[in-house]
């Protein structure tokens, strides 16, 4: 009867719960929903969906056998007391649609596996709905004829005629806005369930790490899940930036004015994620141990906060922030320094002789050419590392036989300084790199205060609170996977997801001072939309992510004109072949916002 798992036919073919079951017929032709636009208009008492709204009528009226909660405005925790004595934990993410659930007989029992079927021990998916119902009530008809049902029951459903009326509604309205969910935009409630029935499990050992906690009570009291202290989001921990800003200091330290300036402030806008939290703490608590804490590495798609994260970490430390970005042609020298002519001394632009010393770029393109220009002698099989060499050679005997000519002086780059003054350096995309033999020399870098042996000769050791951040995204065209040597040098590495839909929301209206909440709702849906769209159809050659949204919205806000704004905004930087680009029109853009 229905496209989804919750409403094959045997979910139609149960026995309603009092005092409905008496009913002849669980169909009405006179009643429905507002989202019901079937030719032949009717609705159908549902069993999972009446048990599971009797069931939250009761923990609303009794605060007892059950609860409701949040974990951020994406994500329900839920409490089900089964007919069978039994406890059924969910966690709807109401964004993707996917439930985790457990089964568990008691407070002290293990979890066990919730599998939506007809058969042996199967459930029914009344704990599914009951997860459902703190957003479904979200809607104005679903909240009206709840609050009617309710108080039909705590009045001994005296009016069982008016109380009919209203389950009636509430069934058809959970059933049109589930099975039509693509259509009805902010009104429509995702689910996806696999075809077997069988919902992702509650594990011990995330229940151990607090995963599931709600840090919102909406209704009841939970018995199985602790109610966490912090108030966390799936995007981020609320702390009081000014508590947070130097809050993990590594060292007593005093910083130079130029220093300072380099030391970030988080804006306004900014929700502090719970991996920057960790990363500050694992770094603070590991200061006096042997083996410190401070090399760290957050993955993720574009736009998901990544290089914010890294200057929220040193925000939280009080210290400098630097970073390179890397590109495919990145060489161990753009990491460790480079020797350049001091301009400020020079008056022949560094020629010697006569003869220009080679750049790096020479040295790349064509080393053999590179070093006939320092020594005069071809080497067909020279390589970059042995010319590069000959050429700080070059360059210090030079130095070292002139009177007041050509002088050279060598510049630390941003991850060197960090080394040697102990700041924050995030290493942006590494794995885009082609060369495999740069990020194998990062090693040395990457150990805990050893020793790195500069261009110049000169060793440095490694500063105590240096902390080297690497930030990559697997997904992009051209990136690769990041050396294991590297990954086996982080003492932590955190998969950052997309922030929920309330998290984007907020922190775009702060960014752009866009007033219309609604909107920027419709175009932050939108987005993920397209995103989605993109990994269906293999659409890889672009992105579309937070970056896109802003422009979006700020575009927006100029011409007034959401699908005018979208064409040079986040449908250019989806795709540079004008048929992908549209098909995500046609898709996800066209039939939202056409007049």
């Amino acid at each position: 009867m229905g496209k989804t798992k919750l409403f094959e036919n045997w979910t139609w073919k149960r026995g309603l719960p009092e005092p409905f079951g008496k009913l002849a017929s669980k169909k009405r032709t006179d009643v429905y929903s507002v989202y019901n636009s079937a030719p032949n208009r009717e609705s159908t008492l549902h069993a999972p969906i009446l048990s599971a709204v009797l069931s939250y009528i009761d923990v609303n009226t009794t605060n007892t056998n059950g609860a409701s909660g949040t974990n951020g405005g994406d994500t329900f925790i839920t409490e089900y007391q089964s007919h069978r004595g039994e406890t059924h934990v969910c966690v709807y993410n109401k964004d993707t649609g996917k439930f985790t659930a457990g089964v568990f007989k008691d407070a002290s029992s293990t979890p066990g596996i919730y599998e939506l079927k007809s058969t042996g021990a199967g459930q029914s998916g009344a704990a599914l709905f009951f997860a459902l119902i703190p957003f479904a009530i979200q809607d104005s008809e679903f909240n009206r004829e709840y609050l009617n049902l309710m108080k039909y029951k705590t009045e001994g459903f005296t009016d069982m005629e008016a109380a009919v009326v209203s389950a009636a509604v509430l069934c058809d309205n959970l059933y049109r806005r589930i099975e039509n969910a693509d259509n009805l935009g902010e009104n429509g409630i995702k689910t996806d369930i696999a075809s077997t029935g069988n919902i992702q499990p509650i594990t011990a050992l995330n229940m151990g790490k607090g995963m599931y906690n709600p840090s919102k009570v909406i209704t009841g009291k939970f018995e199985i899940l602790k109610v966490s202290s912090a108030v966390k989001t799936s995007e981020g921990i609320d702390v009081d930036k000014s508590d947070f800003e130097g809050k993990y200091s590594l060292s007593e330290r005093e910083f130079t004015d130029k220093e300072k300036m380099l030391i970030p402030k988080l804006e306004e806008w900014y929700i502090i994620p719970e991996e920057v939290v960790e990363v500050c703490s694992h770094a603070k608590q590991t200061t006096d141990s042997t083996v410190q804490m401070r090399n760290f590495m957050f993955r993720g798609p574009s736009g998901t906060g990544k290089t914010e994260g890294a200057r929220a970490v040193a925000a939280g430390f009080g210290i400098p922030y630097t970073y390179i970005t890397c590109s495919a042609n990145t060489e161990i020298s753009d990491l460790l320094g480079q020797i350049l002519p001091d301009v400020k001394n020079s008056s022949d632009s560094g020629i010697k002789g006569g003869i220009a010393y080679p750049t790096f770029e020479d040295i790349r393109m064509d080393p053999s050419t590179a070093y006939h220009t320092l020594t005069g002698e071809y080497n067909g099989g020279i390589t970059e590392e042995e010319v590069y060499g000959k050429l700080i050679e070059t360059i210090k005997k030079d130095a070292a036989s002139q009177n007041g000519g050509q002088g050279f002086m060598y510049v630390d780059t941003p991850l060197v300084n960090a080394i040697r003054y102990g700041y924050v350096c995030e290493l942006q995309e590494p794995s885009i790199i082609a060369n495999p033999g740069v990020l194998v020399g990062l090693n040395a870098m990457l150990d805990n205060c050893r020793t790195v042996t500069l261009p110049t000769g000169e060793v440095i050791e490694r500063h105590p609170d240096t902390v080297i951040i690497i930030t990559t995204n697997c997904d992009y065209n051209g990136c690769r996977d990041v050396n294991q040597s590297i990954i086996s040098r982080m003492n932590l590495i955190f998969d950052v997801d997309e922030p929920d839909i309330n998290t984007v929301v907020e922190r775009v209206m702060k960014i752009t001072k866009c007033p219309d909440k609604k909107m920027v709702r419709r175009m932050a849906q939108t987005v993920k939309d397209i995103t989605e769209k993109c990994r269906e159809t293999a659409i890889t050659d672009g992105c579309c992510g937070m970056r896109e949204l802003i422009s979006w919205v700020q575009s927006y806000m100029i011409v007034g004109d959401v699908l005018k704004s979208a064409k040079y905004t986040v449908l250019s930087s989806v795709s540079s072949d004008p048929e992908n680009r549209e098909t995500v029109y046609s898709t996800c853009l066209q039939p939202k916002y056409a007049a």
